[in-house]
């Protein structure tokens, strides 16, 4: 059987803890590149941060190879695809990893460079699913 991930899980319990997680993450993305304010000027923030919580977790599933968050990941591909309603272009991917390992590397007390390792190879693969339905 494949790595569950079950590690990322447990460390992104303890960046949910005090609330502010998701908040923090759109401010260090949005201000990672030139492009990505834009892409949220019509936003509604308390709909994209529930939109993320789930995404995250489904993400981490994802990678862990479950057949059930595979739904859900093509239909958030799907709307990042160049033909969705809130295109991502590829080379926005690695901002969006980064911003988001920043966030973690600030919530997470566990965080280490052993950790940063699992949450990367867990984000590549989803990313990287999105990349090729781009």
């Amino acid at each position: 059987m494949g790595d569950s991930f079950d590690d990322l899980q447990t460390s992104y319990g303890r960046c949910l803890r005090n609330g502010q997680f998701i908040a923090r993450f759109y401010e260090i993305f949005v201000a990672s590149h030139p492009d990505i304010p834009g892409m949220f000027k019509n936003t509604d923030f308390s709909m994209q941060f529930l939109a993320l919580r789930r995404g995250i977790s489904a993400a981490i599933t994802y990678a862990g190879g479950s057949t059930l968050s595979r739904r859900m990941m093509t239909e958030m591909a799907q709307v990042h695809s160049k033909r969705g309603r809130a295109p991502v272009p590829p080379t926005l991917y690695p901002y969006w990893m980064d911003s988001l390992l920043r966030a973690i590397a600030e919530q997470d007390p566990e965080y280490d460079f052993a950790l940063e390792q699992r949450w990367r190879a867990a984000l590549g693969r989803t990313t990287q699913y999105f990349i090729d339905q781009y």
